[in-house]
């Protein structure tokens, strides 16, 4: 088994005469958390929609766990195991706990009724608290719906979803933008307890001080290119800011790998 989770070879989305993302060559290896920086418009969001099936690229290759795929939506994304955390939560706010970890992927039983299932909410309860166990999230009460939940414990309910499905890569879009410090702080110890559990991730991310804490490794997009492939060891804030900023070009990049 190749220690390559993800890669992708001139990863391109153009919108009419937009080129929102531009050759976008990308290595993750398996367990490796990589944090991808960039001020708003560089091309961060689009790099994600395009691995993840949300929209269709203009040109390029994406392998995920050594196969090279093109996933018709984010549905086939999450079937082949990359669980994504977006800034929209796509939570049901009518639903409790289990509903949603389970929304779309509902486990029956009595199946010998011919096309009518009856929903097991016995064992979706029960991978629930094994999901939330597995990341160390804290709800009170699973029963309650996402309504009736703080910013903090909706972001881990996302969060907690990737684990129950045994992802095998996790991606975060600004997980903790609408957060404050008490609630930012759980996701960012959800993050470390995935990295001890060898899962892959990569972070979106504007907070210098959370990647610097959390990853290996900084990618940084300017203007829909990816201009720097920085170890987290090598390198500083002020670095990742010039390279955010333009103030360093990245003319020395030469791919994520």
């Amino acid at each position: 088994m190749s220690d390559t989770i993800l890669e992708t070879s001139d990863l391109t989305k153009h919108y009419g005469g937009v080129h929102a993302l531009e050759g976008a060559n990308f290595v993750l290896k398996r367990g490796e958390h990589v944090a991808i920086m960039g001020d708003n418009g560089a091309g961060k969001s689009t790099f994600v929609r395009q691995i993840t099936g949300v929209e269709q690229r203009t040109r390029g290759t994406v392998v995920f766990d050594g196969e090279k795929v093109n996933f018709a939506g984010p549905l086939d994304a999450r079937e082949a195991g990359i669980e994504t955390v977006f800034q929209t939560l796509a939570l049901a706010d009518d639903l409790n706990v289990p509903d949603n970890l389970f929304l779309g992927r509902e486990k029956t039983k009595w199946n010998f009724l011919g096309p009518f299932r009856v929903l097991d909410y016995k064992a979706m309860r029960a991978d629930t608290i094994a999901g939330l166990e597995k990341t160390g999230v804290k709800i009170p009460n699973i029963k309650n719906t996402i309504a009736n939940m703080s910013g903090g414990q909706r972001q881990c309910v996302a969060i907690a979803r990737t684990a129950t499905f045994a992802s095998k890569l996790t991606i975060m879009d600004e997980p903790t933008a609408a957060l404050g410090v008490q609630e930012t702080a759980q996701v960012e110890n959800i993050i470390r307890t995935l990295k001890e559990q060898g899962e892959s991730l990569i972070l979106v991310s504007h907070n210098m001080r959370q990647v610097f804490d959390l990853v290996d490794r900084i990618i940084v997009f300017r203007r829909g290119r990816m201009v720097a492939n920085l170890n987290k060891e090598d390198t500083n804030g002020e670095d990742v800011v010039s390279y955010i900023t333009g103030a360093k070009t990245g003319a020395e990049y030469e791919g994520a790998a």
